[in-house]
């Protein structure tokens, strides 16, 4: 009996647990390796202007802010870190899939606006704060999935002896199952070839939507090793991505 009360009781916690990562796109360590893969591809320009903003918050770095989104969550922002397709059509539009800039594409480039102007720099670092954790939410597949199941957030399974939904798998579980710690993950990462280009939010988007449509994407109730074999590189390459054309779009800023 003892042994049933601690199963159940250890499925309830991970269930809870999975829910609540479901918030943070990426999980904490996803945001962080991002803004640190962006920070070692900055010019030197990009990094002196980078440089002045965080000082503006002692000690501050890319990687301490990357999180700071998901902390300031209002009613007003909520729907910037997301954009919903309809299922089977991943091409942006922005009247239907952005009404009035309110999704993940349209407030990345509202704060990439705000970051290059000369607004007051307390107002363009918290524009970086929203470009460092934004750009890493358009690259998570499931920030520009579908509607009907809130991005996976209500498709429930069970993954990693766990109790979570499928936001979650892709937030952190995935990346925890690595056992890599920021500076090793970053290391390997930025060994890898990569020609991001400039970021395109809107691409960026239908990207990560058409890799929410590939074939087994969503699992059975049951997420197995076949299915970790199968997207860990796939997971490994957005955040890749993401820190590249992060740094791309914060060069051209400055650039």
């Amino acid at each position: 009996m003892l042994t049933l009360f601690r199963f159940v009781r250890r499925a309830l916690i991970g269930a809870t647990l999975g829910l609540a990562l479901a918030a943070n796109a990426w999980g904490p360590q996803g945001h962080e390796v991002v803004a640190a893969l962006a920070q070692a591809r900055l010019t030197t320009v990009a990094k002196a202007q980078v440089d002045k903003l965080l000082a503006l918050e002692p000690g501050a770095t890319l990687a301490s802010i990357s999180k700071w989104a998901d902390k300031q969550r209002s009613p007003a922002t909520a729907g910037w870190h997301f954009v919903n397709f309809p299922k089977g059509n991943c091409s942006y539009a922005p009247q239907r899939d952005c009404p009035d800039g309110n999704c993940v594409v349209g407030a990345i480039m509202q704060q990439l606006e705000i970051l290059g102007s000369a607004a007051p720099p307390e107002e363009r670092l918290t524009a970086l704060k929203y470009v460092v954790h934004l750009v890493a939410d358009v690259h998570q597949p499931l920030h520009a999935g579908y509607a009907e199941d809130r991005g996976g957030n209500t498709y429930q399974l069970e993954a990693f002896m766990r109790g979570t939904n499928l936001h979650a798998v892709w937030d952190f579980w995935l990346i925890r199952n690595l056992g890599m710690s920021n500076e090793a993950l970053v290391a390997r990462l930025l060994a890898r070839p990569v020609a991001p280009g400039e970021l395109n939010a809107a691409q960026a988007a239908e990207e990560s939507c058409r890799i929410v449509g590939t074939p087994g994407y969503y699992p059975g109730r049951k997420v197995d090793t076949a299915y970790i074999e199968q997207f860990t590189p796939v997971m490994e390459a957005r955040l890749v991505l993401a820190g590249a054309r992060l740094a791309a779009a914060l060069n051209r800023v400055w650039q």
